[in-house]
């Protein structure tokens, strides 16, 4: 069963993790601060709908919790709603979300370091930013199994970068339209 948890954090790792969980405020561009796994409250994801006066960090902050919220509740719909219809990045994660849930597994914590964040546009419908981060933890349970009480801890993963764009919808809800790898 751990193996099984463990390629399927790989996959969640390569695909889902693209948009990063959490991202905090380094007070320097290469800031090691370690981020607090984003918290699950309340019904289930919702796009974020961030005031004009919100900063990049923070509309990607707010999109990161109800991500995690969507992941911990296995919610493959409030997922969905997270990215642009027709967003390839938003058709993986939720392909990924799925395989977890027919698996009868669950990501219980995530929290990820935010090791740069930059800004590379940003207008009132439309925000560019490129992100380096790392998976810092991950706990993952599945269900029925003897890994089912606690969860097991899971590999953290290493740095990777990703240009995202997020656009605003008519509602004023920030979704995720894309996500690319970026080399170094």
């Amino acid at each position: 069963m751990r193996v099984l948890l463990a390629v399927l954090l790989g996959g969640l790792l390569g695909v889902g993790l693209a948009v990063g969980i959490a991202v905090l405020d380094p007070p320097a561009k290469a800031s090691l601060d370690a981020a607090a796994p984003a918290a699950h409250a309340g019904p289930a994801a919702e796009a974020p709908t961030s005031s004009a006066r919100a900063s990049p960090r923070d509309i990607l902050r707010e999109w990161d919790a109800a991500r995690a919220r969507a992941w911990t509740d296995g919610d493959v719909a409030a997922l969905l709603r997270l990215y642009t219809p027709g967003s390839v990045a938003g058709r993986r994660d939720a392909a990924m979300l799925q395989a977890w849930n027919g698996r009868g597994a669950r990501i219980t914590e995530l929290s990820t370091q935010v090791l740069e964040l930059t800004v590379r546009a940003e207008g009132e419908r439309r925000l560019v930013l490129e992100v380096t981060d790392r998976v810092a933890r991950a706990t993952a349970r599945s269900a029925g199994s003897d890994v089912d009480a606690e969860g097991v801890t899971l590999p953290s993963d290493e740095a990777s970068t990703r240009r995202l764009v997020l656009r605003r919808s008519g509602a004023g809800a920030w979704q995720m339209a894309s996500v690319v790898n970026r080399a170094g």
